[in-house]
């Protein structure tokens, strides 16, 4: 069913109910209203006959009680009214097709009776000696009341009706934003994801377009990190396969110590390549829509340990811890916090003397946790300080993947932080990972 169609009888269901309902209303006040007006109709007909007779003097002797000749009489028969007028029991006039003894038996004031088969409504008065009956037939005036009726109720069914032809227009008309929608979305490519632009809508479908274009945004952001993703996997993993391969083939056709030597140089190369795609899958997962809940809480102390351990596994002493002591608990997943941290450690130690240890500062705040990591190395100028936290930046013939601190900077972003590489006057960088606390609720 369109939404053309369900809006139709949605609406036009309404208005039937509604209308109908208000017509039965009507309907009911009019039959109580007609009613009332018939049957006032009878008692001034009653009261205009029994004044009439009474200022009559051919028509009976009050002095004697004697009846005189008939004054009351029609040449044909009314149809559906009878009145009758008699005095002690003898009927003086009546309107032709009246029946004398059933209408002089008639109570006083209204009442309903049946007369040669037929239902009539009477009204009877007693003034002056005479006794007055007038009386309508109920089938007419049944009838008058459907004559009403149905004259009501043509225009209110010619008006419902223009206003359902009028209402499909309408809805049809009102839908038109929505149709030349569908008509620019259908004539979109499907790698179009650019915003819906220059479409005349309504202000009440501007939502919905805002929402459709950032969907659009989105879905352009996801597929363009797809893309980068394999752009780079393709990229960085090709010199390591090819290297892998080469040696694997020197083993193959020599023996001894350089077959030895090769396999080395392969086993070198596979942790090379089992790094790399580990940090691209980090930084994917990072960039995009994934879950990281682990149920850990990352207190920053703990995070340090484990980072520490993780960096150093070997020579634990080459890295000194300076905290203040405060627990403070991360609003990030502690998986993360660890990975963030420990791409820092690494890369202090990858460019500081083996004689020079790596200093881990933990700095509280009410609301943030600041690690600060200090090494001795040889430090980056200015212009290498911007690109340092690029895809696959390695200073010169640097060792490592280039994506340890893409990934610190990309998880700073997602949670809020903030990530700073900084020159130290006496030699050596100084990176500043700062990271949200978690907020108590009381």
């Amino acid at each position: 069913m369109t939404l053309r169609l369900r809006l139709l009888l949605m609406i036009g269901i309404s208005m039937i109910l509604l209308w109908g309902a208000v017509a039965l209303w009507m309907l009911h006040g009019l039959d109580k209203e007609m009613q009332r007006t018939l049957d006032q109709r009878l008692a001034m007909s009653a009261h205009m006959v029994a004044g009439l007779m009474s200022q009559n003097p051919a028509a009976w002797d009050g002095r004697t009680g004697k009846a005189g000749p008939s004054t009351l009489s029609m040449p044909m028969e009314a149809k559906g009214l009878a009145c009758q007028v008699s005095m002690r029991g003898e009927v003086i006039a009546r309107t032709p097709g009246a029946t004398p003894e059933s209408l002089a038996t008639a109570a006083l004031g209204f009442s309903d009776r049946e007369i040669k088969g037929e239902h009539w409504r009477s009204y009877t008065l007693e003034t002056n000696g005479l006794r007055v009956t007038t009386a309508d037939r109920l089938t007419e005036r049944d009838t008058l009341l459907r004559n009403v009726t149905v004259a009501a109720a043509t225009p209110f069914v010619a008006a419902l009706i223009g206003s359902l032809l009028v209402l499909w227009f309408g809805v049809g008309s009102g839908l038109l934003p929505l149709e030349r929608l569908r008509q620019v979305l259908a004539s979109r490519t499907p790698d179009a994801l650019t915003p819906i632009q220059n479409i005349p809508v309504s202000r009440d479908l501007l939502p919905l377009v805002n929402t459709l274009n950032h969907l659009l945004a989105r879905m352009s952001e996801t597929i363009s990190r797809e893309r980068r993703f394999t752009s780079d996997a393709a990229h960085e993993l090709r010199t390591p396969l090819t290297a892998i391969k080469t040696h694997l083939q020197v083993t193959r056709i020599t023996q001894g110590k350089d077959a030895e030597v090769a396999m080395d140089y392969a086993e070198e190369g596979v942790a090379r390549l089992q790094h790399t795609l580990s940090q691209l899958l980090t930084l994917s997962q990072v960039e995009g829509a994934f879950s990281w809940e682990d149920g850990s809480v990352a207190d920053a102390s703990e995070v340090a340990r484990l980072a520490m351990r993780d960096a150093a596994p070997h020579a634990p002493e080459r890295i000194t811890l300076d905290s203040d002591g405060i627990r403070a608990e991360l609003a990030l997943p502690q998986a993360l916090a660890v990975t963030a941290l420990r791409n820092l450690l690494d890369n202090a130690l990858r460019h500081s003397p083996a004689s020079n240890s790596v200093r881990l500062e933990i700095r509280s705040s009410p609301e943030t946790v600041s690690f600060h990591v200090f090494d001795r190395g040889p430090g980056l100028s200015d212009d290498e300080l911007e690109l340092a936290t690029q895809r696959f930046w390695r200073r010169r013939s640097g060792r490592g993947s280039g994506l340890g601190l893409s990934i610190v900077a990309a998880i700073a972003e997602r949670f809020g932080g903030s990530f700073e590489l900084l020159q130290r006057l006496e030699g050596g960088l100084e990176a500043k990972l700062t990271l949200p606390r978690m907020v108590c609720q009381n």
